[in-house]
């Protein structure tokens, strides 16, 4: 960023999460949410996608490659979010994916949505998903075992390892980077985290929230922790999260 130019942001819109992050995500960044089961990581992600649409006329991908559409629509109804009708506008679109079906394309797939519906916010829920189903699509050529598979073979992680895995993340995070105003949050399950996760997808996404629940029978027992996020100062603070009748809230820090 050039010095004096002032750097873009995209408001969450959600309460106290904004102003942690000196007004919101940087524009055209991507941001990795990870924690374990239940910690909020689904709902943070789709209000952000709703409050794009509802509040700042920007349309938004949500891609799932965990969830049937059905199931996103019954829990944002818990919020007060009608997806339906925000469908209906063109302001938000489901890609629901299966395992099974995830492929080589499919980074060329989701590209193609967002250029051709003009998507400016993106989900994709999980990459702790995409990382087990990772396609190979390295050519045999540059492979080390060319010599003893044919050309036409197919490959994938438990074959190859984790490097192959690690490759195909990094080109699919790089890949979001190049989309013009288009700012993207990753789900990732830190409980379960692979190798590849850990030290691939939070070193190449700008940003990393950590989402952590405990019960501990306080006040509040989910957390929320900026590790770190690019081009802008961030707090360091752990600061207590709670899931209301609207969505996320993001509580300050009791000194």
């Amino acid at each position: 960023m050039k010095s004096g130019t002032k750097l873009k942001r995209v408001q969450t819109g959600i309460e106290g999460l904004d102003k942690l992050m000196q007004g919101g995500l940087p524009l055209n960044s991507s941001t990795l949410i990870t924690g374990g089961p239940g910690t909020g990581k689904t709902i943070l992600a789709m209000q952000y996608i709703v409050n794009g649409a509802a509040k700042y006329n920007e349309n938004g991908l949500y891609v799932s490659f965990e969830q049937r559409a059905n199931a996103l629509k019954q829990q944002a109804k818990q919020f007060g979010w009608n997806i339906d009708a925000l469908e209906k506008k063109g302001k938000i679109k489901l890609l629901c994916i299966s395992s099974k079906d995830i492929n080589a394309e499919i980074i060329d797939d989701i590209v193609s949505i967002i250029k051709r519906h003009k998507i400016k916010r993106l989900v994709i829920d999980s990459l702790s998903t995409l990382t087990i189903n990772a396609p190979i699509y390295s050519k045999i050529s540059e492979m080390a075992v060319k010599d003893v598979i044919g050309e036409n073979t197919i490959l994938y992680p438990p074959v190859i390892g984790e490097n192959i895995v690690s490759k195909f993340i990094y080109a699919f995070i790089d890949s979001l980077g190049d989309l013009e105003s288009c700012t993207t949050l990753l789900i990732a399950e830190s409980a379960e985290e692979r190798v590849s996760q850990r030290f691939i997808g939070a070193y190449v996404c700008d940003g990393v929230i950590e989402l952590t629940f405990e019960a501990l029978g306080g006040e509040f027992s989910r957390s929320l922790l900026i590790r770190k996020m690019r081009q802008t100062k961030s707090d360091e603070d752990i600061h207590p999260l709670e899931i209301i009748s609207k969505g996320i809230k993001v509580h300050d820090v009791v000194k």
